[in-house]
């Protein structure tokens, strides 16, 4: 199988399910031209050594041939210093170290509580839908909470976010159709964050958007599109990622019974189990949005400037010039360095948010789940082929343990 034809096999739906013998033939070549004109890179080596070259943007409009397309304000991940870095940190100071140390762990009795709840309504039942019923709402309530966002449009916020996720992915050709069909999406969910915005602005509260609106500091103050921007960044990554990790981690789990008597043996296995699930099931499969500044030699090929570059890092994580057995899952396996969330100035900005959440929601329903069994292997996923992981997850279960 040539290179080109695993990458169309990793982008067709039909393999959604198991896409890591079409990343094993992609992985070798670390660098394969497709016939769009894009460059896949596909090695460890290589992605890191990209993720931290600065030749290397993250905005598309450095293209050799820039498509006109319609798009909002961009969000600082679509940005290179110093505008990226601006904004970025004028996020963080609401988020994490060194303004707001205790934000994340401050959320840990909500996401206990809510988890707590989210499980208790298995009960009487024999049957739940993991993703559904556990994975989609405590992310979605976590980061409507952060935001700010009242919890009864927490269902709304997910249906236009998922909408905007189907359009992402690699491929040249179709990518200005599918920038307007996210552009007709994102509309509404802007102007819904915009009124949110002048709300908070009027009547500060102790949420992010309160603090978008109202700080200024050193780094000035975010704009009102920036304000949107950076809050519908926030809203999609921060909880569309977070659903794919537990329902892969959960599947993961299933599929390995010497593993779930592990962690139910030995509840602190479940952080190095997340971490080893982010390279083995990576929520982000693959990062296409990268473009050259200038000509770039990676793996023995020169990739000329202004051409578009996708970055495999599911791939990458599984490579064996990287990493022992990399098709084995080991949640014991140190050291792990992985790039489950990326790296280099967009190293993910809510890594510490997604082990968290993970970590909570995977130890519960392997504590109070009894005898937990999978009704269809593979379970059905989603289409994308950027943010991978099952659509529904069904299981049956003989009874829920006290909390």
């Amino acid at each position: 199988m040539t290179s080109d034809a695993a990458m169309q096999r990793i982008l067709d739906p039909a393999g959604r399910a198991d896409p890591y013998p079409f990343l094993g033939e992609l992985r070798r070549n670390p660098v394969t031209r497709l016939a769009d004109g894009s460059y896949v890179v596909s090695t460890y080596r290589e992605i890191v050594e990209l993720l931290h070259d600065p030749r290397v943007s993250s905005d598309r409009r450095n293209l050799a041939n820039a498509p006109e397309e319609p798009e909002h304000a961009p969000a600082f991940i679509r940005l290179d210093p110093p505008e990226h870095d601006r904004l970025r940190r004028l996020t963080m100071r609401h988020f994490g170290p060194p303004h707001s140390p205790g934000v994340v762990d401050g959320l840990r009795p909500m996401m206990l509580a809510t988890t707590t709840e989210l499980i208790d309504a298995l009960a009487g039942k024999n049957r739940a839908d993991v993703v559904d019923e556990v994975a989609y709402p405590l992310p979605i309530a976590v980061i409507c909470r952060l935001l700010g966002v009242p919890a009864e449009d927490e269902q709304q916020f997910h249906a236009w976010a998922d909408q905007i996720v189907e359009t992402l992915g690699p491929g040249e050709e179709d990518r200005a159709e599918r920038a307007r069909e996210r552009q007709a999406v994102s509309q509404n969910l802007e102007r819904y964050l915009a009124g949110l915005a002048e709300a908070r602005r009027q009547e500060p509260g102790d949420d992010m958007l309160s603090g978008f609106v109202t700080y200024e500091g050193p780094d000035g103050r975010m704009t009102p599109e920036e304000v949107v921007a950076t809050s519908l960044l926030l809203l999609i990554a921060g909880h569309e990622t977070t659903i794919n990790l537990i329902a892969n981690g959960m599947l993961t789990v299933l599929r390995d019974p010497m593993l779930l008597e592990r962690l139910r043996a030995d509840p602190d296995l479940v952080i190095t189990t997340v971490e080893e699930l982010l390279r083995f099931e990576p929520p982000v499969q693959l990062v296409s949005s990268r473009v050259t500044l200038d000509d770039v030699v990676v793996g023995g090929v020169t990739i000329p400037a202004g051409s578009p570059v996708v970055l495999a890092l599911a791939a990458g994580s599984r490579d064996p010039a990287h990493v022992r057995e990399p098709d084995r899952f080991d949640p014991c396996r140190r050291p792990n360095e992985h790039l489950g969330f990326g790296g280099g100035v967009h190293y993910c900005f809510g890594a510490p948010l997604a082990r968290l959440e993970a970590q909570i929601v995977l130890g519960e329903l392997v504590r109070r789940v009894r005898n937990p069994r999978l009704v269809a292997d593979p379970p059905p996923y989603r289409p994308s082929p950027v943010l991978r992981g099952p659509r529904h997850l069904l299981i049956d279960y003989d009874g829920i343990a006290p909390a």
